[in-house]
Order: structure tokens, then sequence, then C-alpha cells
């Protein structure tokens, strides 16, 4: 078994019921929860919305690879009303789910990239990495994460 890492996020509708279902999905279709973070409320990142984040990260046990892991997280998001549109950059959704870690593998697909390469640019990522994970060591920083600081 392999420990993933994932952050959550939602900022259309009831968002804590968007992100405690997300759990309750991974659970039943990737793996064990073994913790998870508080849950933070944030500033859209990357894009302008007056609605506002609800994020946290879990860690779960999987038996999955991490590409059968994406397809269940992309099951997950659609099922829970995540339309992901055409348009470039970011938007609101009513559930994100990011793979942060995946043991301490690093993966470079041209759909899938682990370590996820914006955690250290990501206070809504750090904050709840640091509460729950601060002694793991960062695959390709090659640092803690309770020793790694935002970057602008």
């Amino acid at each position: 078994m392999v420990e993933i890492v994932l952050g959550f996020g939602s900022n259309l509708g009831d968002r804590v019921s968007f992100i405690s279902e997300a759990y309750s999905m991974v659970e039943k279709n990737i793996g064990k929860l073994v913790k998870k973070s508080s849950i933070i409320e944030t500033k859209p990142w990357g894009f302008d919305s007056e609605d506002l984040f609800l994020n946290s990260v879990a860690c779960f046990l999987t038996n999955l690879s991490p590409i059968e892991c994406l397809e269940e997280i992309h099951t997950i998001e659609k099922s829970l009303g995540r339309v992901r549109k055409n348009i470039k950059g970011y938007q609101s959704r009513t559930i994100d789910i990011d793979i942060l870690f995946y043991g301490k593998e690093v993966i470079n697909e041209s759909n899938l990239v682990v370590p996820h390469p914006l955690i250290a640019f990501r206070d809504f990522v750090l904050i709840p990495l640091k509460e729950i994970i601060p002694e793991y060591e960062h695959p390709v920083l090659k640092q803690k994460i309770k020793d790694i600081y935002l970057q602008n």
C-alpha cells in the first residue's frame, strides 16, 4: 500500500458537504483515510471570484496506481457536480481534488505531475500539509514540509 496525499477545495454550493462527501468517496474508491487536516477558508488562487474556497488535505492508503487514482478522482469530481469547461485558467467549482504526493514517487506524465508542482506557491495547500505531515520530505525540493515557505 502507498500513502497518497490529496488536496481538496470547494467554492460553490455547500462547500463543507462537498469536501466531506469527497472524503467518503475517496475512501470508498481509492483507499483508507489515514489522517486529514482542518478545513481552512481561503481566497481564490489564480482567478477572481467572490466565492471563497474551503480547503483541506488528507492522507489515504491505496493499492491503486497513480493513474488509477487520477481516474477515480475525476469520476468523484464529476459525480459531485464538477464541470470542466474548455476555457483556459482556473474557475469556481463544487469540488477540486489534486494529487499532491504519491508515496515518494516523482511522476512527470502529460496528464499527471507528482508531487504537485505548485505546492510551494499555494498557502491553501502548505498550511494544511504543515498541520498533518510536517516531517514529510518533499521528494523534489528535498525539504521537510514544515521548512517549505510560500513562494511568490
